[in-house]
């Protein structure tokens, strides 16, 4: 196809600069004939020509430059699937200590998280330190950020523990429940696998910025609630989530005999956690007393129980703990039970959390290095470590934001930290779990209500109603949702309100009148503009959507033709400026085409500026440029305006602005 050549020097189709960018007078193409360039230009790719396109950027080769062979895509994808290769020929000495220091300052914090966050996932304690062991050594090798801590994190444990105990009761049948445990983190895996693969990173922002926030802050409060069990040490507590049945359940024990020394024990290590944490801030380079603190608050405590023997007088403790390293739970995981429904239900909830806080997380600390985090591959990781915890005794892990923030704090290079941090969690498995027999369970209470306070953004949410009313009403409907309803009724809340806020926008376009910026050719909104000037005669109106559907092609239609019918005695020509329009479906082809008619029946002329590529093209195949005219679509809101102008033989003061 012969191609034109534009001033400037610059193709149409690309920011490259032509071959001749000083082109002669002789080559440039009069102004009438720039109209021509809407309809003359090339057709849009075809459906199989975009998913194509997308399939080859899902494996890309290494060197654009190299010959296509097996063994280069053997090795492309190799490498795209294990990044570590890339990385690791950079690898040094001097790196590899800052791991080593980072990675055990990470497990001191690790260890007495995880079996926190096993019980708040009512699973046995060592089930927390396996999840600390496999995943984070097959994100080592597959994942592509430097900083982030893989393991259970508490939203997730939450999330698990409050859905899947409705199908099977832990404290009656605890091999079940752990079976459905497992077969939910396989499956977890599977979708975050198929995300990445797939290339459906978009679903993960089902989620807006304003529902997550609310969703962890109602979380937060949530999972304090449920602490109150062990921080106050009763034997009996309700297995709801929200507010109300957790209030209520703490008023009935605290009328029934218990022990204060839960509560003392708990009360006082919460606020030595919180200490540590206010001098680690305070002196950067204090950090380690923070992150040390949880550890030592559990060796502490232990001792006090252990030399007092306090479990005596009524304070619970954890008491056994399996030694060794994960064993297998392939025989465990049930797809072709009753529940497999119910429990792909929950890990599709699962995956969606545990991809939207990793990549936060990731993003976050990726931007202040200045590297560039491949969602994608994330999502692959994510789901390859999912699956491979499932086989080895762990549930569902994730980026953790606090762990991560003091792997960047203690000075890590790589990932390789969370090699270390899982080889020192094995150590433990195998060598101090009998250590931990005559640990409080208040301590582990209290370590998880200390990690809270990150989860719940009071500013955001300020920031959220001043900038965004709607976004303030998504948040706080997932926050009251989570808090009074239950986990499953605070997301849907969340996704029902982002559904309809996009709904609302889809349904009513912005469409706008616009005037001319006076001695330009430069067309604006009247009312964000007041300066500009209207030419009476023409209503040039602005469609500010990006694809005119079912859903808004009758709303757009009657706005116009309500301007018009205000206005019937003066306006003679409508434009409609198409440059924000990239898509068009049959009822938008439609409600043109009657557009089209109406104005034409009361003697107005329609006129169409800067159509999209796909929009032009399914005009002419809905034959609506032959009842319009060629003559009537141009590529610039001016010419447009001046073309109805110079057919109406409009005054020449109407001319001027």
């Amino acid at each position: 196809m012969e191609s034109w050549q534009f001033p400037q020097g610059v193709h149409p189709n690309t920011s490259k600069p032509a071959i001749e960018p000083m082109a002669s007078e002789a080559s440039v193409p009069k102004r009438e004939d720039f109209a021509n360039l809407a309809l003359e230009g090339p057709e849009p790719p075809s459906l199989s020509y975009e998913l194509i396109g997308m399939l080859r950027k899902a494996v890309r080769y290494r060197s654009a430059d190299k010959h296509f062979t097996l063994s280069v895509c053997a090795m492309s994808i190799l490498h795209s699937l294990f990044p570590i290769l890339e990385w690791s020929k950079s690898y040094s000495l001097k790196s590899f200590r800052s791991d080593i220091m980072a990675g055990l300052t990470l497990a001191s914090l690790s260890i007495p998280q995880s079996i926190g966050y096993a019980n708040l996932a009512k699973l046995d304690p060592q089930y927390g330190l396996y999840t600390s062991v496999v995943p984070p050594l097959v994100y080592t090798v597959m994942g592509t950020s430097r900083e982030i801590a893989i393991g259970p994190v508490a939203v997730v444990s939450l999330l698990l523990s409050s859905m899947v105990q409705k199908i099977a009761d832990p404290t009656l049948d605890l091999a079940s429940y752990r079976k459905l445990i497992f077969t939910v983190t396989f499956l977890t895996g599977v979708f975050q696998f198929a995300f990445g693969l797939f290339r459906l990173g978009f679903l993960v922002d089902f989620l807006s910025h304003a529902a997550i926030t609310g969703f962890m802050g109602g979380a937060a409060i949530v999972i304090g609630l449920q602490q109150l069990k062990g921080l106050l040490g009763l034997s009996h507590f309700t297995s709801n989530t929200d507010v109300v049945s957790v209030t209520r359940a703490v008023w009935v024990s605290v009328h029934e005999p218990w022990h204060p020394e839960n509560l003392f024990i708990g009360c006082s290590f919460f606020l030595f956690i919180l200490g540590m944490r206010f001098i680690g801030r305070k002196n950067k380079k204090l950090f380690w007393v923070s992150a040390i603190a949880p550890v030592l608050s559990v060796a502490l405590s232990t001792l006090m129980v252990y030399v007092t023997r306090a479990d005596n007088r009524g304070v619970k403790i954890i008491q056994k703990v399996d030694a060794g390293i994960n064993s297998s739970s392939v025989k465990q995981i049930n797809l072709n039970g009753p529940y497999v429904t119910e429990c792909a239900k929950i890990a599709l909830i699962c995956a969606v959390i545990a991809l939207t806080e990793a990549i936060a997380v990731g993003r976050s600390f990726s931007v202040i290095n200045g590297y560039k985090l491949d969602g994608n591959k994330e999502m692959i990781a994510m789901g390859f470590m999912n699956v491979a915890g499932s086989l080895s005794s762990c549930y569902v892990a994730t980026g953790s934001f606090s762990r991560t923030a003091v792997n960047f704090t203690a000075g890590c290079k790589t990932a390789v930290s969370n090699v270390v941090m899982a080889a020192t969690v094995m150590v433990a498995l195998e060598l101090l779990t009998k250590l931990l027999f005559y640990t409080p369970v208040s301590i582990l209470a209290s370590i998880i209500l200390s990690a809270l306070p990150g989860l719940i953004n009071v500013q955001e949410v300020c920031i959220l109603w001043k900038v965004d009313k709607m976004d303030f009403f998504t948040c706080m409907g997932s926050f009251l949702g989570v808090l009074f309803g239950s986990v499953e009724i605070g997301l849907s809340v969340a996704i029902g309100v982002s559904f309809a806020k996009v709904i609302i926008h889809s349904i009513r376009p912005q469409v706008q009148i616009l005037g001319r910026l006076q001695g330009t050719n430069i067309f604006c909104n009247i009312k964000q503009y007041p300066m500009v000037c209207q030419t009476p005669a023409v209503l040039t109106t602005r469609i500010d959507t990006s694809f005119l559907c079912f859903i808004n092609a009758k709303f757009i239609r009657e706005r116009i033709t309500g301007w018009v019918t205000e206005k019937l005695d003066e306006i003679r020509s409508v434009v409609l400026d198409m440059s924000n329009v990239a898509n068009i479906d049959t009822a938008g082809l439609a409600a043109l085409e009657e557009l089209r008619e109406e104005l034409l029946s009361h003697g107005i002329q329609m006129a169409i500026a800067s159509p999209g590529w796909q929009v032009i093209h399914k005009m002419k195949l809905a034959r609506l440029i032959d009842g319009t005219g060629e003559a009537w679509i141009f590529l610039t809101v001016g010419e447009a305006v001046e073309a109805c102008l110079a057919s109406k033989k409009v005054k020449g003061g109407d001319l001027e602005c």
